[in-house]
């Protein structure tokens, strides 16, 4: 039993949030949080993999905490698409927010967060029954989340989109719904092949799960229930924008998956845009090697929306706050610290699916970096001095470590002139070839935690040294670039280790490990392999025991094929 476990019987009660007594601020009261003599009001927003992250990992007592979020719970996402045919169940893949803060004493407000004031340092939030009131914080963290993007496509009220535990709950009804409208006598042999089409947009590993799912779900357990005719107007189609399902993983892996979902007979559609979606049929159109483009339109029973993504609400607000330094338009922008860009004392933290690390882009700086590795006297750059600039730099940029420390190895596939030495534009090609690797983090669970973790680490690690050193905590109040810069100074900066990426494909599974290393296996132990790995990823002993009962409980009776 972890930490969190023994301390969540702790059976002392969080303390009651007030308003602060006659006082409004711009038409909205104010919260009075927490605030302990001594410590900095620590405000969460989100409770996904970010926020969780950050909670888990901040010591008990660095800060008052206060969580602010429209659901009370933390989903474990990679497991939704099981949950929508009872692979899972709901409450396998849910842990209580306020359980979770039990070890920081800290508070919860169930409301999302509308507007802040900079300046200020509040957050406006709404809560349930139009309610709104100003919440403040001495350092803020927004983990929000994204929403999907549309891509240009009309009709998306008549798709399903899977981020929400309520999302799963609509998609399970929905399937079963279909079936039992297929088997009605009355319905037309045209209207059953309409309702047994399920269509997913989007071959990422979220789509490619759900249709994985559903493949097992209908091979497993419905051929026991429905009719053969009916199970075999089962269509399976996914809509992939690119030339592949899974590109973001190693090829390998998106032509294996592509082999196993053609051997399961499910439609992979690549190439292709998604235009318009109406309550019977989808229309898209395909371009192809010659430029042409075709349009094209399929029956529909049953949209899943899973695309990429883009600003939520509170995202776009904040970065449209701060014009000079957010540029993306897809998320916030944060340094290698993960501190908002443009928020002068870094007091404002982004992290998961609603931020982006803004990388360093070397070339920009390739007169300063050729001169720190050369001696003074030399044009060139010696195979010695190179070793000793590539430690160095990467040093300097972790965010592009991994790519430098590869450069000491292909000295001489940049030594074009093979004279041993890196002249300037050896150098030029150099620096172009680790910028053009440096690429945004994918949207991935793992991202956001080792974000959460890192700055739940990096967090507690500031609280402790300024309760240590009053004149550093009196010098960065009187000055926000002070603070800054001290800061940047105490805690290292974040480093992204990829530990793989996972994709369940239907009695079959893949893992792509980076640098060309993946795996495939297409038999049971691949399967339980996948689930082994999300088993030991749970947030707590209580998820890991219903995890484990489910996957038994679907092992030996079947999934459930109840429609509630």
């Amino acid at each position: 039993m972890g930490k969190d476990e023994i301390e969540a019987f702790d059976t002392e009660s969080p303390l009651e949030l007030t308003l602060v007594p006659d006082t409004l601020y711009k038409g909205h009261p104010v919260v009075q949080t927490p605030h302990t003599a001594g410590r900095e009001r620590l405000v969460v927003l989100g409770s996904g993999w970010g926020a969780v992250s950050t909670l888990k990992a901040l010591e008990c007592g660095a800060y008052d905490v206060t969580v602010i979020s429209p659901d009370n719970y933390f989903i474990f996402t990679p497991l939704l698409p099981s949950v929508t045919v009872g692979t899972v169940e709901f409450r396998s893949v849910l842990e209580a927010i306020r359980r979770i803060i039990k070890r920081t004493r800290g508070s919860y407000i169930e409301a999302a967060a509308v507007d802040i004031d900079l300046e200020r340092k509040m957050v406006l939030v709404k809560q349930a029954g139009e309610e709104m009131a100003w919440v403040p914080y001495d350092r803020l963290v927004v983990g929000v989340g994204a929403q999907s993007i549309t891509h240009g496509a009309t009709g998306l009220e008549f798709c399903h989109k899977l981020k929400t535990i309520n999302d799963a709950r609509s998609i399970r009804q929905h399937i079963m719904a279909n079936f039992e409208k297929a088997v009605r006598p009355t319905t037309s042999l045209e209207e059953k092949q309409r309702l047994l089409t399920f269509v997913v947009c989007g071959g990422g590993p979220t789509g490619c799960e759900f249709a994985a799912e559903l493949y097992d779900f209908l091979t497993e357990d419905l051929k026991h229930y429905f009719p053969k005719a009916v199970q075999e107007m089962v269509k399976v189609v996914i809509v992939q924008s690119q030339d592949h399902i899974l590109n973001m993983m190693d090829s390998v892996i998106s032509e294996f998956a592509e082999r196993e979902f053609a051997r399961h007979n499910m439609t992979v559609i690549t190439n292709s845009r998604v235009q318009s979606i109406d309550e019977t049929a989808l229309k898209y159109s395909t371009k192809h090697l010659d430029g042409s483009v075709t349009e094209h339109e399929i029956p529909q029973g049953f949209v899943l929306w899973s695309t990429g993504l883009s600003l939520a609400p509170f995202t776009k607000l904040l970065c449209d706050k701060l014009p000079n330094a957010q540029k993306n338009r897809h998320a916030i922008t944060v340094d290698e610290h993960l501190r908002v860009k443009g928020v002068a004392d870094g007091s404002v933290y982004a992290l998961g699916d609603c931020a982006t690390v803004e990388y360093p882009h070397l070339l920009n700086h390739i007169t300063e970096l050729f001169d720190s590795a050369h001696h003074v006297g030399n044009t060139e750059i010696t195979r010695a001095e190179f070793r000793v600039f590539v430690k160095e730099a990467a040093t300097k940029y972790p965010n592009a470590a991994s790519h430098l420390l590869t450069l000491e190895r292909d000295f001489d596939s940049f030594d074009t002139d093979g004279n041993g030495r890196i002249s300037i534009d050896e150098f030029e090609h150099m620096l172009e070839y680790v910028d053009s690797k440096l690429t945004a983090l994918p949207a991935l669970a793992q991202v956001a935690s080792q974000e959460g973790v890192y700055l739940g680490h990096g967090l507690s690690h500031l609280a402790a040294m300024y309760a240590a050193d009053e004149d550093t905590r009196l010098k960065v109040e009187a000055s926000p670039e002070a603070r800054r810069g001290v800061e940047a100074q105490a805690v290292r900066p974040f480093m992204y280790h990829h530990r793989g990426t996972l994709a369940y494909l239907g009695r079959a599974a893949a893992a792509d490990f980076g640098d060309g290393r993946a795996y495939r296996g297409s038999n049971l132990a691949a399967k339980y392999l996948w689930r082994s790995v999300y088993w030991s990823q749970q947030v707590s002993l209580r998820t890991r025991l219903l995890l484990a009962m489910d996957w038994l409980k679907e092992l030996l009776f079947g999934r459930d094929i109840s429609k509630f």
